[in-house]
């Protein structure tokens, strides 16, 4: 039977993640160690796990709200202001989603007419442009370069606004880079934001794995809480991956709209994970997030180690200051990212992912992930630097 012509012509067109495309071939080697996988090695705290597994016990399994359980929303405000000093009203302004992609897939399926621009940064996690084309959109990449340490400039985006322009998505701490944006920058950003009366989808999934300061949100940047969609969840800061869950916040009118598709295609998030998140949150607040500090001080560890490793070896490697990534520069070997990681994976059995899965301007770059125990980083630089004298000698 011919399925072809039963596809949509979006789906169809646009190719898998070049990220799993790449771990696909590398599960099939033997003792390489995998420094690809964007997720913590930590384990999700005991007390969200007793709570989860408590719920279920208790027979609470049927569906909640559709924006959620209501002490989780007003715990999520509590923690927002706490911690990053934005305000949102939970009955109004938040609801709980299932893991922060059904959040940014919502807020760009809620805005956008066919044909309209979403503006992208590059380089950006590889379900972004995806999203927007899911949606009738059309992505639009605004390089971003190592000598700005990958922030996004007024300058840049400038450039790439056109009168399609609809939106912007803000993913900072970036993944793949570690770029974060200070306050002035986003403050910079901001201007040219209301100049074109653009939305902001600002996903700050690694907002507490910042390494100096306190991450700046940009819903409290002055007049751009009105024009922006916040979204966060429990993935990385509590290690809760696999529970999938996350959040959108946003002003009453977008929050409508948004809710709407999620009744419709979600219910709800799964009750078991939202009651594991409200107790890591009460926990947190309990013990001053206790158990975020001390996982963002082992990241601390290994983000120093490894930007000094690959440094010392002749891989040029600026020093991230956000989420759990390196983005080395491997054009000095005469190779692009695709070729490098290859090439690595072939010869000295380590996977990285390559640079060019998150867009052009990270072609000759390769990502590293340090969400990895410190021995299983030392085990993999030893392999990458004999890599580099034995098949890259200048």
């Amino acid at each position: 039977m011919n399925y072809d012509k039963y596809f949509s012509d979006i789906v169809k067109n646009i190719p898998p993640s070049g990220i799993r495309k790449f771990f696909d071939v590398a599960s099939t080697y033997k003792d390489a160690i995998s420094l690809g996988v964007g997720e913590p090695d930590f384990d999700t705290p005991w007390c969200a796990r007793e709570a989860g597994i408590q719920s279920i016990r208790k027979g609470l399994t049927q569906y909640t709200s559709n924006s959620g359980l209501p002490m989780l929303r007003e715990y999520i405000a509590k923690y927002l202001k706490a911690r990053f000093d934005v305000e949102y009203i939970p009955e109004k302004e938040i609801f709980v989603t299932v893991g922060a992609s059904e959040a940014i897939y919502l807020a760009l399926r809620a805005i956008l007419n066919d044909g309209e621009e979403v503006i992208v940064p590059e380089p950006s996690y590889v379900s972004y442009a995806p999203g927007v084309a899911f949606c009738g959109g059309k992505a639009v990449g605004a390089k971003c370069y190592v000598e700005d340490e990958f922030r996004l400039t007024a300058e840049n985006l400038e450039k790439v606004i056109t009168p399609k322009t609809k939106a912007l998505i803000l993913p900072y701490p970036n993944n793949p880079t570690g770029a974060i944006m200070t306050k002035e920058n986003l403050e910079s950003i901001a201007k040219v934001v209301e100049k074109h009366d653009l939305l902001v989808i600002s996903d700050e999934i690694y907002a507490e794995l910042t390494y100096e300061g306190r991450h700046v949100s940009f819903a409290a940047i002055k007049g751009m809480r009105e024009r922006t969609i916040l979204i966060n969840g429990f993935s990385k800061a509590f290690a809760m991956t696999g529970w999938r869950l996350g959040y959108v916040c946003a002003p009453n009118e977008l929050f409508k709209q948004m809710l709407k598709i999620h009744q419709y295609i979600i219910m709800c998030a799964p009750t078991s994970a939202q009651h594991a998140g409200l107790e890591a949150l009460r926990m947190g607040f309990e013990d001053n997030f206790r158990e975020i500090e001390n996982m963002r001080e082992q990241y601390d560890i290994r983000r120093r180690f490894l930007v000094n490793r690959l440094n010392g070896m002749g891989l040029k490697c600026f020093e991230p200051k956000g989420a759990f990534y390196v983005f080395p520069c491997v054009k000095s070997t005469g190779m692009d990212g695709e070729q490098f990681a290859e090439t690595l994976l072939e010869k000295s059995k380590v996977a990285v992912v390559p640079g060019g899965a998150f867009g052009e301007s990270g072609k000759d770059f390769v990502r590293i992930s340090y969400a990895y125990s410190l021995n299983s980083l030392q085990k993999a630089m030893d392999r990458i630097e004999e890599f580099l004298h034995k098949y890259c000698k200048k």
